[in-house]
């Protein structure tokens, strides 16, 4: 195992996606170490919800997921958009900003995240739209490698694109577990090696969810399950390449009571336990 020293990373431990309809419910840092939202629901959102949402950011160490300034888009890159997300860091103190690898507008929103065709040109389009994004906000981002179903114009593969993208723009990965294994279902690759071909050393933090079945060999991201084993292995293969990452769970419907997302995220803390890294790391914020 080859672990880099002297990760920093924007956050430690075992995070949750923090959703309105858990209003009323308490999150506790004893169970949760830190949490993520989409700043599109929140930014300029006042009232009770507004409150709600400071009352979090000012007990937990926060990072914040985009879903829509669809950085493969062939629309002029939306740059209100990025100057009120590094507004909305500013106030509540957001320690990183991620983004999809993926495009969801042309002359309107699409209201889905459609795959980037992996070819050069790509390459060069989306990682000057990420320098560009990177450089308003004056600090990197992070981009999530997608679930996809179909690989329009492809001329790479996409564990060449990703990196391609990554070390083009100079930016960070979200590194999404599952998303890796419902594209090596569907697409019909090994799992683990596309891991082991992912630069640990850009890795921010880790998503990890459920998905659903249509078919043996049909595999559709949703965040509205539970995580299955083969996933949790995955993961588990993750922190023996790199370290115990820090890793949150996400869930964005048939969101059960809390202290079943709590359990799900003590598996999490679990795991990052049982693998011990063989180098020390110096975390920062």
């Amino acid at each position: 195992m080859k672990i880099a020293e002297h990760r920093v990373f924007p956050v430690e431990g075992a995070g949750l996606g923090l959703r309105r309809s858990m209003m009323g419910e308490v999150v506790s840092p004893e169970h949760i170490d830190f949490l993520e939202v989409a700043p599109e629901n929140w930014i300029g959102v006042g009232g009770r919800f507004g409150r709600w949402l400071r009352e979090h950011t000012e007990r937990f160490p926060f990072v914040i997921h985009g879903l829509s300034l669809s950085i493969g888009s062939p629309a002029p890159l939306d740059m209100d958009l990025v100057r009120a997300v590094k507004a909305f860091m500013r106030e509540h103190g957001i320690r990183c900003y991620s983004e999809h690898l993926s495009y969801c507008s042309d002359h309107g929103h699409l209201y889905d995240l459609l795959p980037i065709p992996f070819t050069e040109d790509a390459v060069r389009y989306v990682a000057e739209r990420i320098s560009r994004v990177q450089e308003t906000l004056g600090q990197r981002i992070a981009m999530e490698n997608v679930s996809y179903y179909a690989a329009p114009g492809r001329e790479m593969s996409e564990l060449d694109f990703i990196n391609a993208v990554l070390q083009e723009a100079d930016c960070d990965l979200l590194l999404d577990v599952n998303n890796i294994y419902v594209n090596s279902i569907n697409h019909q690759y090994d799992a683990l090696e596309f891991l082991q071909g992912l630069p640990g050393e850009r890795i921010a933090y880790v998503h990890v969810a459920g998905h659903y079945d249509e078919a043996e060999d049909l595999k559709v991201d949703t965040h509205g399950a539970p995580v299955i084993d083969p996933v949790w292995q995955l993961l588990e293969e993750a922190y023996r390449l790199h370290g115990p990452l820090p890793t949150l769970l996400e869930r964005d419907f048939n969101i059960p009571p809390l202290p079943k997302l709590f359990e799900e995220v003590a598996h999490i803390r679990d795991i990052q336990a049982a693998v011990q890294p063989e180098v020390v790391y110096a975390r920062g914020h």
